[in-house]
């Protein structure tokens, strides 16, 4: 069974249509990541696994369970974590302040320490008001908030926009290494070259709905798809 299961999921703000049928599963480990056009609904669709969005209708299974209609907080604590796209971190907080908020009500959380080794830079600034922080340094803050929790599956919600090109490289290298050690992740991105360097498999949505699924290697081989629903 795959870790998530995702089937039939129709989406609202308001009186507004947001996502049609939209269907998708990620297997425990995988990398998947979720591409389209600004307004895709790309965002939404993260929004709805983690229940900052309700679905109208559809079903969502996370390891087995049925989480539609669940808070955010039970789904985190059912072992999902979302990265918002505005990084959501505390900045009246330190970085280690930040971390030891984030891990307080995870069921198994990591050592301050493991964290620290994925994000060198974190310890070095662990005393550093959060709002003294660079973008770049802010991401990886965001991010280490999710994994001290341990997340069973990480949702990154445009995890490299606005940030410097080595910034961007020190996140990719460092996301790469969670996959090696079996991090299960979805990415939402705008950069498909970062995404594709990431994944290895892609969703492909637009105008609400899910239009393509394929391995990396095969969208690669098929350039039309992605000028066709993304423009490049």
């Amino acid at each position: 069974m795959s870790l998530l299961e995702v089937n039939g999921l129709h989406s609202y703000y308001g009186d507004s249509h947001i996502l049609f049928d939209v269907s998708l599963h990620v297997d425990s480990g995988e990398v998947v990541a979720l591409l389209g056009r600004n307004g895709a609904g790309k965002s939404t669709t993260l929004k709805s696994l983690m229940g900052v969005v309700t679905p109208r209708r559809g079903s969502i299974l996370f390891d087995g369970a049925e989480i539609v209609g669940r808070k955010s907080h039970a789904i985190a604590q059912a072992g999902m974590q979302l990265v918002h796209e505005n990084r959501s971190i505390f900045g009246s907080l330190s970085v280690e302040e930040n971390l030891i908020l984030a891990g307080l009500t995870a069921p198994g959380r990591w050592p301050l320490e493991r964290v620290y080794e994925h994000f060198p830079r974190l310890a070095e600034r662990r005393r550093h008001g959060a709002t003294k922080l660079s973008g770049g340094e802010q991401q990886m803050l965001a991010i280490a908030r999710a994994l001290i929790r341990d997340p069973k599956l990480l949702l990154l919600d445009e995890p490299f926009e606005g940030l410097a090109p080595i910034i961007v490289r020190d996140l990719l290298q460092t996301c790469r290494k969670l996959a090696e050690a079996g991090q299960t992740i979805v990415v939402v991105e705008q950069n498909i070259s970062a995404a594709l360097s990431l994944a290895q498999r892609v969703y492909i949505i637009n105008n609400g709905h899910m239009v393509e699924s394929m391995p990396k290697a095969e969208l690669r081989a098929r350039p039309e798809i992605l000028h066709r629903y993304l423009g490049v």
